[in-house]
């Protein structure tokens, strides 16, 4: 019997609910579920609003009563953003969240190297938000609990998944008791620590490196910006790195390596914890300034990934398919961009428009992706704590020269996260002019946002009105769309395929688009490289590019739709 604790988790700064536990007594009828989706964390939910904006129901197990203990994951992407902003969440995370766009360096006491992230008039994010974990599991929570085809079951620990006859049965374990449940799908976003992945021996591929650091939460009043702050082989620390990050609600997270052969357990005594944050104030000039500790942790560095998301009716996602280092704020952001993209490849199995084989170009992406993050990933980590002496020496020689000469600074660059691009993706068109294109977002990309001349505001934004479905973003000046190609348009509705149009650049509307936007300085056309009328991009329901026209006709059209869902 699964007894999740009861007990309200400690925090200065966040009022942690307790939700009860949903119990099998309660709801005698158990019928078989399109989609189970097993943990409540971020990718987990956003899996689970992904599958509802297509029309999927599912069911979201957690085995505890309460969302994560911590800060966790707090600093948020602007193309985290824009995903968050598709399932309804982003206001309130730029509400409650810290935006920010630079980084700094520090050796000897001197910045050596200041990051800055690209932000330009057009978009409506700074590339990154800082917002603790436990915020953003409450806003998708509350979008959960406000969808009629999410259920959420907490205090619900699956103990064994069976696959049998094109679906699976779950052992669900409950403070009652256990029950069976029966799904067509089940979606694994249990985390790191996946049960479900360790029962069915599925072996991850990468590396593990050696040595800890300690996460600790504190609350202390310091006058500094909303800035990235990382110091190497600082005096109290020595040959080690220290990271630091304000957060909402006065609290700053501060991240330090352990010497080699300090376990964890001593790291996080009282008095070592108190003696290393001591030093690190005093370092950037704020010795004896109060502080209170909200939470402390461990970690270690790892690059993993499972080399199939898709195992049978089981499918990986997040932490649970890939462990990646915090190093270029990756984790929670990968893991959205996973759901995004799980979200609408499985609702579209699940609701019949094509065959299981679409979920494998998912797994295909989705690895790929965490391939490339693994490579990025391991330079930042092999720079942040060296895994030999070899690596410890080039690491060593860029902090020394990189305190007179100019050059080796770019060096200290972590590799900010950034969204994945399917460049060699099986959906992408071979019906399209992409190589004849000179600028704007290419095969596999994900979109420009672009202002419009609508004001500010909702709506002010193109990708405030794309998203749900394939778009279809046409270019004209003429009042309504060809007759052949609203033919074809037509058609792909009839079959199923949520399509819609938005025509860019008329003065008045255009028949047969849902929706016109104006361009009349061209500056939509302008980002996306279009000289001409008749130039068109289609983007799919993760809202990256699979084709693009200078020229769109019915048939090319047609060949790419049919290449995307084959009959």
């Amino acid at each position: 019997m699964h007894t999740p604790s009861t007990e309200t988790r400690p925090s200065i700064y966040y009022s942690y609910e307790v939700f009860k536990p949903w119990l099998a007594s309660a709801h005698p009828q158990q019928d078989r579920k399109k989609v189970v989706i097993v943990g409540a964390g971020p990718a987990g939910m956003v899996t689970a609003l992904e599958l509802a904006r297509h029309g999927v129901p599912s069911v979201v197990l957690s085995a505890e009563l309460q969302f994560s203990q911590g800060s966790r994951a707090i600093c948020f992407t602007r193309r985290s953003m824009e995903i968050l902003q598709q399932v309804g969440v982003a206001e309130r995370m730029t509400a409650g969240g810290l935006p920010w766009r630079f980084g700094n360096s520090f050796y000897r006491g001197q910045r050596v190297f200041r990051m800055e992230a690209a932000h330009d008039p057009d978009d409506r994010f700074f590339p990154i938000t800082n917002v603790q974990q436990q915020f953003v599991e409450e806003y998708l929570h509350d979008a959960c609990k406000a969808h009629p085809l999410i259920d959420v079951r907490w205090g619900n620990k699956v103990n064994a998944v069976l696959q049998k006859d094109g679906c699976a049965q779950l052992e669900v374990d409950t403070p009652e008791g256990f029950y069976a449940l029966e799904s067509d799908w089940v979606v694994a976003a249990d985390g790191g620590r996946s049960t479900i992945r360790s029962a069915m021996n599925l072996p991850m591929e990468g590396a593990s490196y050696e040595g800890f650091f300690v996460i600790a939460d504190i609350q202390v009043d310091l006058p500094l910006p909303t800035e990235r702050l990382a110091f190497f082989d600082p005096e109290w620390n020595p040959g080690n790195t220290v990271l630091m990050h304000r957060e909402p609600h006065g609290i700053w997270r501060v991240d330090y390596q352990l010497p080699p052969g300090e376990t964890p357990e001593d790291a996080l005594r009282p008095a070592s914890l108190k003696a290393r944050i001591d030093a690190q104030l005093a370092m950037i000039g704020h010795a004896g300034a109060p502080w209170t500790l909200d939470w402390s942790s461990v970690y270690s560095a790892r690059t993993l990934t499972l080399p199939n998301f898709v195992h049978g009716s089981v499918i990986f996602t997040g932490d649970a398919a890939h462990l990646l280092p915090i190093f270029g704020v990756r984790g929670a952001n990968t893991a959205f961009q996973d759901a995004q993209s799980l979200g609408w490849h499985l609702a579209f199995v699940a609701k019949g428009l094509t065959g299981p084989q679409l979920l494998a170009n998912h797994s295909t992406e989705r690895v790929g992706a965490a391939r490339e993050i693994i490579t990025e990933a391991g330079k930042s980590t092999r720079f942040m704590a060296p895994p030999s002496p070899g690596f410890r020496l080039l690491r060593d020689a860029v902090l020394s020269l990189s305190l007179t000469q100019e050059f080796v600074r770019p060096l200290y660059h972590w590799r900010t996260s950034r969204p994945h691009e399917y460049t060699h993706s099986s959906l992408n068109s071979q019906h399209d002019d992409n190589a004849l294109f000179s600028s704007g977002p290419a095969h596999g990309a994900p979109p420009q946002n672009v202002r419009l001349a609508l004001g500010e505001g909702e709506g002010a934004h193109l990708l405030d009105h794309l998203g749900g479905g394939f778009d279809l973003l046409y270019f004209t000046d003429a009042p309504a769309l060809p007759e052949a190609l609203q033919s074809v348009i037509d058609t792909a509705r009839q079959q199923g395929l949520p399509l819609e149009v938005t025509a860019v650049g008329g003065a008045q509307a255009v028949h047969g688009a849902r929706l016109t936007l104006r361009d009349a300085d061209g500056h939509l056309r302008q980002r996306y490289g279009i000289t001409a009328h008749g130039g068109a991009y289609l983007l799919r329901p993760d809202q990256h590019i699979c084709a693009r026209w200078l020229q769109l006709d019915a048939a090319r059209l047609q060949a790419t739709l049919n290449a995307i869902l084959p009959a």
